[in-house]
């Protein structure tokens, strides 16, 4: 760009540009409301650049491989297994320059700046995300194996130990007719003809089974286990009083219990409670153990609004899972499919109405959208290879405090001042007009971090001051190079001309080494090595800018506008 006049107007153009950048705004956004649970629209003012986690603090988890579901092998590996899917939520949670990373050979340590929900953080990332469809039992195989998980209760001794265990069940003499709804208005729409005669044979079957004195709905009064259950109105479906639910889970943990199982099920707990006639029930579903599709074909999920079914979450497999899936979900049509994520069944199995290929949605009744969201995510990010749990977990303020805050910024403010004093004094004017180029690339950093949503944190203070350094840098190799060519007696302009052009490659070699190490640095590092390597990369881009365009900019004005100066001041 030879033109002075547009020279000056891409700089007007950058300066205005970075102001915009740096403004802060208020704008609207959507926030849950922590009473109710419920999305509202609120006004918040957006800061151009954030602080990090040592400087304005955040939170702070230490998470060990769970044992108590298995002993795992080799824990190391299981941890750097581990350490991926975590680092891969946190990266798709938002959180700017989180700390993720393994501590000794059984741990792994997440800082995340900037979050005061540890209890949502803490969720996210120990949640297991192992996702399984499952056909729900049609063939009633629970009520047959009920003895025998009554009697596995009775010489395990526990109804010795445990509290409650002598009591009766919740309304255990009640048909199930009494407890529903006709199926024609209280069952969802996507429920079969024949799953609704299937109800009624089971609640003419229950009619049958109460009519005898003193005998629970299976016709065992003794039965500890079956006298807690009742049938639900769908197959595989059963319901626990909420007020039995923990002596329920007690009995269902018992090794010899979970042998006596029906052959080739599984038990697995609802997410979604029933509230019948006033009462409140727990969900209990008995599955196929053999999953037709697991969440390992799954490419991508994303939250939804159904106007019908509320928050859902729709999710995409690859074409070897949909290729799977279509085949599995068209031998079952007309059979219900339970949804089950680390072993809970998420929301009421749907009916298949016919096969399915390679999208499909999970139902999240009455589940606000940030749990939505946050499903969402963990399937995205993937299953964890092992489970885990919190050891640690606290909020931690900022590690250097507001009086060493303080102190750094005055530091970096003196340093940049005897640069400009070094610069004006032994450079004089040639200085002066790199000084003003200096402030440009403060500005011009600055609204580079905001613009890729950097988060500043001490190292990045540090990258900013070292850049500083490295955009006075260029303007000490260009004079010096000023400095020779007029001394070989070339004229002002012909030894600026050859000044900067001279100076060129020693400047582009310099900053592109730089660069590199620095993009090394912001490719491997986290947390605050990664923030250091931004800045970097940002003051180097501004650097070049303000160094070599901006400053040849000012002179090229300065030559037109003295026609007849044979000297310089340099």
């Amino acid at each position: 760009m030879d033109s002075i006049r547009n020279r000056l107007i891409l700089i007007a153009v950058l300066a205005v540009a970075s102001i915009w950048a740096l403004v802060p705004r208020s704008v609207t956004t959507r926030v849950i409301d922590k009473n109710s649970g419920a999305w509202r629209d609120t006004v918040v003012k957006r800061i151009p650049i954030r602080y990090g986690l040592d400087l304005q603090g955040g939170i702070y988890l230490a998470l060990e491989v769970d044992e108590s579901k298995g002993t795992v092998a080799n824990k190391s590996e299981a941890i750097d297994r581990a350490l991926k899917v975590v680092r891969n939520r946190i990266d798709q949670f938002g959180v700017a320059e989180p700390v993720v990373q393994k501590s000794g050979t059984d741990r792994i340590i997440v800082e995340l700046p900037g979050i005061d929900d540890p209890q949502r953080a803490a969720d996210l990332v120990k949640s297991s995300a192992f996702l399984q469809f499952q056909i729900t039992d049609k063939t009633n195989a629970l009520d047959k194996a009920l003895p025998r998980i009554d009697q596995a209760i009775r010489e395990s001794g526990v109804l010795k130990t445990v509290p409650g265990a002598t009591t009766k069940g919740a309304d255990t003499a009640r048909s199930p007719l009494d407890l529903f709804t006709k199926p024609d208005s209280g069952a969802k729409k996507t429920d079969t003809s024949k799953a609704a005669k299937g109800a009624k044979s089971d609640t003419s079957k229950a009619k049958k089974d109460t009519s005898a004195p003193d005998t629970g709905l299976f016709g065992n009064a003794n039965g500890p286990f079956s006298k807690l259950v009742q049938p639900g109105q769908s197959p595989g479906e059963y319901l626990v009083d909420l007020s039995q639910l923990d002596l329920a889970k007690s009995y269902l943990s018992i090794p010899a219990v979970q042998a006596a199982y029906p052959p080739g099920k599984t038990l697995h707990w609802g997410n979604e409670n029933l509230s019948v006639q006033g009462k409140n029930y727990a969900t209990l579903y008995v599955v196929d153990t053999r999953p037709i599709i697991t969440g390992e074909y799954l490419t991508d999920a994303k939250p939804a609004n159904d106007p019908i079914e509320g928050n859902i979450v729709i999710f995409t497999l690859n074409n070897e899972g949909g290729r799977r899936f279509r085949a599995e979900t068209g031998k079952h049509v007309g059979d219900y499919m339970a949804i089950v994520l680390d072993d809970i069944v998420m929301g009421r199995p749907p009916v298949i109405q016919s096969a399915i290929g390679t999208r499909g949605q999970i139902t999240m009744h009455g589940a606000p959208l940030q749990k939505v969201q946050d499903l969402a995510l963990v399937l995205r990010a993937g299953a964890l290879p092992v489970p885990l749990r919190v050891v640690e977990s606290h909020q931690i303020g900022p590690s250097l405090g507001a009086d060493s805050i303080r102190d750094g910024v005055r530091a970096g403010l003196v340093g940049v001042a005897l640069v400009v004093l070094i610069m004006v004094v032994y450079y004089r004017f040639s200085g002066l007009l790199a000084v003003l180029a200096l402030g440009l690339y403060v500005l011009f950093t600055l609204a580079l971090l905001a613009g890729l949503d950097a988060v500043l944190t001490l190292p990045g203070l540090a990258g900013l001051a070292l850049s500083v350094g490295i955009a006075v840098d260029a303007n000490v190799l260009i004079f010096e190079r000023i400095r020779e060519e007029l001394d070989h007696g070339k004229t002002v302009r012909a030894a600026i001309n050859d000044g900067f052009s001279h100076a060129m490659s020693a400047i582009i070699d310099s900053n592109v080494s730089t660069a590199l190490t620095a993009l090394v640095l912001y490719q491997v590092g986290t947390g605050p090595v990664k923030g250091f390597a931004a800045t970097l990369l940002a003051g180097i881009a501004a650097s070049m800018v303000s160094a070599i365009f901006v400053v040849r900019t000012f002179y090229m004005v300065w030559l037109q506008r003295t026609r007849g100066t044979q000297t310089l001041s340099i």
